[in-house]
Order: C-alpha cells, then structure tokens, then sequence
C-alpha cells in the first residue's frame, strides 16, 4: 500500500475509533457501567461541567453520586460530531458533539440539551482516550415546561451554562 494511501487509511480509522469512543462514552454513562467509562478516560483525564473531577477515581464517585443523588436517570444521544485530528499519523485530536439529554430529576421528567468539547489523545496501546470531556448546557427543563435557550430549571446545569447561548439571550441594550 502506498504510504498516501496508509496515511489515509490511518485517518479513517482514527475518526472511526474517535467516534467509537464518544458512543461508548455515551453507552456506558446511560447504563452506569463506572469501570467502562472511567477507561475511556486517560488516567489524569477530567470530566468538566456539572462539576469538575479528575482522575479515574474522581470520574467514578463523580458519575456515580450523580445517579445516587436527584438525577436518577438519564438517556443520552449525541449528534453534529466534529473532529480535528493533529499531526500525521495522529496522536491528539479536538471535536464537539451536539446533545439531546431527557433525564429524570427528583423524579420529575427533564429535558436538555448542549454541547460536548472534547480534547483526546492516542495512547501508547493505541486507544483514543479523553483527556478532558467539557459540557455545556443551552438550556436545561422540566419536560412539562417550555424550554428556551438559558432556560435552567436544576440549579447545576447553570453551573454549566453555555457561554454563546447566554451571550445570545441576553438581553439587547439600545
């Protein structure tokens, strides 16, 4: 094979794993399978958004204390994936994936909705792995209210706001 044609054949496979990696995240959160999302993590990798956790340890109490606590259920679906990879054959890449959220918290049905911004890196086994996986809300509901942009209605969602869609809904000054 041609070193063009394994060069774009390593591209192709790099997007497919990267892809595989956002799913499986996505797979295993909504299932509560810790030790399969927290692999999926570099040993240093964060999760930042809700709140901030570092670390394999971290992510695993983290994650598993959100179902523990109000937010008892969650079902995500990600979509509008982009993906840049860096150098050649790549090694670290950055993307951002769009997200469809209904969740249940303190038992009353929510939906939401927002933005993953990724940065991953190939380790030295070959896997794709987040190094830091950043969320951001554009709004955040009870199912049985109308939802908007900057909408929040569970207070750590705020914490999480998306930045445009803030800047977007605010108020015009004339």
């Amino acid at each position: 094979m041609s070193s063009d044609l394994a060069t774009r054949v390593r591209r192709l496979e790099d997007l497919h794993a990267i892809q595989q990696l956002r799913a499986h995240y996505c797979q295993a959160l909504d299932d509560g399978r810790w030790d399969d999302l927290v692999d999926l993590f570099t040993p240093d990798g964060a999760f930042v958004g809700l709140s901030t956790a570092r670390g394999h340890d971290e992510l695993r109490t983290f994650f598993a204390d959100l179902q523990e606590g109000p937010l008892s259920a969650w079902w995500h679906f990600s979509s509008n994936e982009t993906i840049d990879l860096v150098g050649t054959p790549a090694h670290v890449a950055t993307g951002a994936t769009w997200l469809d959220q209904p969740c249940v918290v303190d038992g009353r049905a929510h939906i939401a909705a927002g933005r993953y911004q990724d940065q991953m890196v190939r380790g030295d086994d070959g896997r794709w792995r987040f190094t830091e996986r950043r969320v951001t809300f554009f709004y955040w509901v009870p199912g049985d209210e109308d939802w908007a942009p900057a909408r929040y209605g569970w207070a750590p969602a705020r914490a999480a706001a998306d930045v445009r869609t803030l800047e977007r809904a605010a108020p015009q000054q004339p």
